[in-house]
């Protein structure tokens, strides 16, 4: 049989594509260290183990002093911090290419592989150190590298100095995996009602302990949870019926005066709502007469307590829920609105008395409160020239956020 020039040229192409293939594929399954044999004659070699930092606490480690004790012996060392979630207080890292935040819990918006350790090691070895431990020897891993290559050994552990030593070390390695099940959608609920799922009086709040007047939903770039703000509405609500009742003069204070002033709620990231009160009228409320003695549940489950930050009152959700509201106690004195209890924050000054002569009603939350009269003149007392036009929006890469601007 004859073949024509396009038959034979079409039959060559045909040939060359599967020996490509077939290439490929043997190399894909070499062993990674078969493919890449090393830096080339008269090349710098680069860092042959990554730094691997897997259990910390969020509240109390050393990881940024670790990270920073191997970078001062190698800038270019490559660390990886691996945690389940984004950590909270956030991790002072240094901004550099080889330092990593690995975050292994799995996310609908990241890919699968960033769920998973090895994803982030490039070198041919890793090195598990603990928390609290520092890189105080020079060299010391490239001479457990020498022990691994020099056979006969697949883990080698070294002493450490550490300022968290640990009394013994459990090592678990495992690939991280995570299935999916399908199935029919969720129903919207008995008699087609939309079911709402969130924290409420039974569970905690969305969130733990505030540090540094931020909360841990800001540096994961999202505002304060719909539930959250919903329990915050309800609380003040509430706080503000017990207080009208009871003949308790009361006055939106802060950041919640000012989110009242822009768009009559609570603003989109704050995470309590302040209200100012007269310290003369303490006595008229039985919840607040109660709260001085100790805490106070009442009939409806909120809970009414001094709080443990200073000489004012804090009305929570629940015993469950801390999502609270502050009343802050003040009293007039030559004129001038003070009180004992004085908190960093730009806005926490004294100021005229005559902005509560007389108090007017303000859209908030939901409902009606009582706000300070010219309370524009109020906020820029407080917060500064155009604060209600020039809102100061949220920004995770700065640790001085406050809930209220």
């Amino acid at each position: 049989m004859r073949l024509t020039r396009c038959q034979v040229a079409l039959a060559a192409a045909i040939t060359l594509n599967l020996l490509v293939l077939l290439y490929v594929s043997w190399l894909q399954h070499q062993p990674r260290n078969s493919r890449a044999r090393g830096p080339r004659r008269g090349a710098a070699a680069g860092p042959r183990v990554t730094v691997l930092v897997r259990e910390f606490e969020a509240f109390d480690n050393a990881v940024p002093e670790l990270v920073d004790s191997f970078l001062q012996q190698d800038a270019a060392q490559p660390v990886v911090v691996a945690a389940d979630t984004l950590p909270y207080p956030p991790l002072a890292l240094p901004r550099v290419p080889n330092v990593r935040l690995a975050l292994l819990q799995p996310a609908l918006d990241r890919p699968a592989a960033a769920s998973r350790p090895e994803t982030y090691v490039a070198t041919e070895f890793v090195a598990l150190v603990p928390d609290g431990a520092r890189a105080e020897a020079p060299g010391q891993l490239e001479r457990m590298v020498e022990v691994l290559r020099a056979g006969g050994a697949r883990l080698v552990a070294a002493p450490v100095a550490s300022a968290n030593p640990a009394r013994c070390l459990a090592l678990n390695v495992s690939l991280r995996e995570w299935t999916a099940r399908y199935g029919p959608a969720p129903s919207a609920g008995e008699g087609g009602r939309l079911e709402w799922f969130g924290c409420s009086k039974e569970t905690p709040r969305c969130f733990g302990t505030v540090v540094g007047d931020t909360p841990a939903y800001l540096y994961e770039e999202r505002w304060t949870p719909p539930c959250c703000l919903r329990a915050l509405r309800e609380t003040a609500r509430y706080v503000v019926g017990v207080l009208e009742a009871a003949g308790v003069r009361y006055w939106l204070e802060g950041g919640s005066l000012l989110g009242a002033a822009r768009h009559g709620d609570i603003i989109p990231w704050d995470y309590d709502v302040d209200l100012g009160i007269y310290l003369e009228d303490v006595g008229n409320c039985e919840q607040l007469r109660g709260a001085e003695a100790g805490s106070v549940v009442d009939e409806r489950g909120f809970v009414w307590e001094k709080a443990v930050e200073g000489d004012f009152f804090r009305v929570q959700y629940s015993e469950s829920n801390h999502l609270h509201v502050d009343l802050w106690p003040f009293y007039p004195r030559n004129g001038v609105m003070t009180k004992d209890t004085w908190l960093d924050h730009r806005q926490d000054v004294e100021f005229p008395e005559h902005f509560l002569q007389p108090l007017v009603p303000l859209s908030f939350a939901g409902f009606v409160a009582q706000a300070p009269n010219n309370y524009r003149r109020f906020l820029e007392l407080k917060f500064g020239p155009g604060v209600i036009e020039n809102p100061e929006y949220p920004n995770p890469a700065l640790l001085s956020l406050t809930g209220s601007g």
